[in-house]
């Protein structure tokens, strides 16, 4: 029993400090995405024009570009789980002020600490992974990390939206939000269970000599990686509108909804992850983008609850490909300069893809469908450098 139970630890790379983080994932993830999805009909509950929506979404996104690289040099300087602590304790004083907020612009201020922990610690959970487990096993243990924090985003959001046809958007959000709290100070224990050591660096790093180390199908993957999340960017927090305000679902449907499109993820993940790891990445990258160019397209054809439900499918094979993605950023990464690429490559995609939000709310004043049908255009470009730039070598 013991020779079998450490054979599928090994096959799926469920070494202790990757087991640590996951746990961290999923308690923070199960907090986060009972309210997460609806913060946009929070917003409008709270007196925020559409304007406002846009800027949040570009907002979030140019906080996740400016905390991805001070977060994955903190890591390196200080630390893997002296990260995590302080990222979790930030992050609790932005769940603190959504729970009190009585107008919008509050929910701004608290977007400044919430994004500690889901942009400042990106790098650290990747990093964890490349730290502890070969080339060889990364895919498969971002996929446990994957599916680690997909089993909360199916569940949760439905929970949610039950919990917000019961309490109403408002007070319904702010009971999400108590949940969570109780489940960061879980996290915090969780988190001082993580044990990677310090990787010395033989002379100091400024940013241009992390950019200096990147490899060049790393700095392509980047590129191609920009226009996927521009296409991503461009319809995000308006989907939930979409769904409610054009289509007319309720919340629990679209709560079901997010559970079909992480459930699609989950099953698509385990054989995607050890094909990708066996005979390469790029197929599968190459599927994901494509997955990114088409959900948009979905949502914006949908006329009822059965359509949405196959776009949300569509969704979910969007994370085919994650794992292998996600394994390409580390193994090209210099061991030493790990969560600081990590950070890099982040840093610039966020910052170039801040402004999406805001172009979509431009379009959707014109037309709800219209930035749905540039967001598809805008990914199938990106797919396309992707394919062309990237050669197999380099992302086998």
């Amino acid at each position: 029993m013991t020779t079998r139970r450490a054979r599928a630890a090994d096959y799926l790379g469920l070494e202790p400090n990757v087991v640590a983080v996951a746990g961290t994932m999923f308690l923070m993830t199960a907090g986060e995405e009972l309210w997460k999805r609806f913060i946009p009909k929070y917003l409008e509950s709270l007196g925020a024009p559409v304007a406002a929506l846009g800027l949040y979404g570009s907002g979030r996104d140019l906080l996740d570009g400016l905390y991805q690289y001070p977060g994955g040099w903190f890591g390196d300087r200080f630390g893997r789980r002296r990260a995590l602590l302080v990222f979790v304790s930030l992050a609790m004083v932005g769940y603190a002020l959504y729970l009190l907020a009585w107008s919008w612009a509050l929910v701004f201020v608290g977007l400044l600490f919430v994004m500690a922990w889901s942009s400042m610690a990106s790098p650290i959970l990747f990093a964890v992974v490349g730290d502890a487990l070969p080339r060889g096993r990364r895919a498969m243990g971002f996929t446990v990390q994957s599916i680690v924090r997909r089993i909360p985003m199916a569940s949760a959001p439905l929970l949610g939206g039950v919990i917000i046809a019961t309490y109403g958007m408002r007070d319904g959000v702010r009971v999400g939000l108590g949940i969570t709290m109780m489940l960061s100070v879980l996290t915090l224990a969780v988190a001082t269970r993580v044990r990677v050591p310090i990787v010395p660096q033989a002379t100091p790093t400024n940013i241009l000599g992390v950019w200096r180390s990147l490899h060049a199908s790393l700095r392509r993957l980047l590129l191609s990686d920009v226009f996927i999340r521009t296409c991503e960017g461009l319809v995000d927090v308006f989907v939930v509108l979409y769904a409610m305000n054009v289509i007319g679902i309720t919340a629990p449907q679209y709560g079901a909804l997010v559970a079909v499109q992480m459930v699609t993820a989950m099953v698509v993940y385990l054989p995607a992850a050890r094909l990708a790891d066996r005979f390469g990445r790029k197929p599968f990258v190459v599927a994901t983008f494509v997955a990114f160019a088409l959900f948009p397209l979905a949502v914006a054809t949908a006329s009822g609850f059965a359509p949405l439900v196959a776009a949300f499918v569509v969704g979910g094979l969007r994370e085919i490909g994650e794992p292998a993605r996600k394994a390409l950023i580390v193994d090209l990464a210099e061991p030493h300069l790990r969560a600081r690429s990590v950070g890099l490559y982040y840093l610039i995609r966020s910052l170039a893809i801040s402004p999406a939000a805001l172009i979509g709310a431009a379009l959707w004043d014109a037309s709800p469908r219209l930035p749905f049908f540039a967001a598809a255009a805008v990914g199938l470009v990106g797919t396309v450098i992707f394919a062309l730039t990237v050669s197999e070598r380099d992302a086998g």
